[in-house]
């Protein structure tokens, strides 16, 4: 029996395998409501699956035709999607605890990831959906990519913001928190000064969730899509962007993975970026 929750702990579940599938998903949808760069699910059967506590606080987007996005009112975090047409229950494999007895298998949507991430691992990928899925895909339309500007925004549109110049720096994180924020195998961000980054439309959509047991940490969401959105953190004088959500290339790739020695187990880092056991010095 595997848990698995939010990043604020109100939305608790249960699973237990057999986990019949679990792989990468680049889709455009994807990357945005979760703020990363791919996402990963895993699937068991449906009456396998049982939830702990906080269901009643779950919201819901619908973001193509009868299909939906769940995810926690109080922090963004994905919640499982329970899907009883196939049985199945499909799970962020970042908000899961503990072995999973399973490791992803192949990269889906891979004609649709985001330019600015290279897959180096040899697990197959498809252009969409993997062999036996036969369903129709849809992705967000385009943003034509503006000079010297880099664009964002959430998964319904609302929020969108505009950033000017490069980043300071731009980080692949591995911790606990920052795989159940994103509900992925880390966490990607790149990090601007106040002066480089303003709002397009939709801040006053934006929750902003501090975590209450950290000094900097917490996450920013669209409240009507739950999709990521930048977070000021007017502590560092910063504002942290999830790479998933942009729309045009930041014009910098990761520079370094920290917290590797917490890692998702199931997760392989295959690229040669340097990698941090804890945080870098300065």
């Amino acid at each position: 029996m595997v848990q698995g929750s939010c990043l604020c702990g109100q939305v608790r579940y249960e699973v237990s395998g057999p986990f019949s599938m679990m792989g990468h998903c680049h889709c455009s949808m994807c990357r945005k409501h979760h703020g990363a760069l791919f996402v990963t699910f895993v699937a068991a059967p449906i009456g396998n699956f049982r939830w702990l506590a906080g269901q009643q606080g779950i919201g819901s987007y619908e973001s193509s035709p009868g299909g939906s996005r769940s995810f926690c009112l109080v922090c963004g975090s994905v919640a499982p999607l329970l899907l009883a047409q196939l049985n199945m229950v499909f799970i962020p494999a970042g908000n899961l605890q503990g072995d999973l007895g399973i490791k992803p298998d192949n990269h889906i949507f891979v004609g649709s990831k985001a330019p600015w991430y290279e897959i180096t691992d040899g697990l197959p990928q498809y252009e969409q959906f993997p062999p036996g899925f036969d369903a129709p895909p849809i992705e967000r339309p385009l943003v034509a990519p503006k000079e010297g500007v880099t664009q964002g925004s959430c998964l319904c549109g609302d929020v969108a913001y505009e950033i000017e110049g490069r980043p300071l720096y731009v980080r692949s994180c591995h911790c606990s928190r920052c795989r159940r924020a994103r509900s992925a195998a880390h966490a990607t961000n790149a990090f601007y000064t106040f002066d480089q980054f303003h709002w397009v439309r939709g801040a006053g959509q934006v929750v902003d969730y501090k975590h209450a047991d950290a000094k900097y940490f917490g996450a920013a969401f669209c409240s009507r899509c739950g999709g990521s959105a930048p977070r000021a953190s007017r502590e560092r004088g910063l504002v942290v962007v999830a790479v998933g959500s942009l729309d045009t290339d930041p014009q910098m790739r990761p520079q370094a993975h920290i917290f590797v020695g917490s890692k998702a187990g199931w997760f392989d880092i295959t690229d040669d970026i340097p990698q941090f056991a804890e945080m870098p010095a300065p």
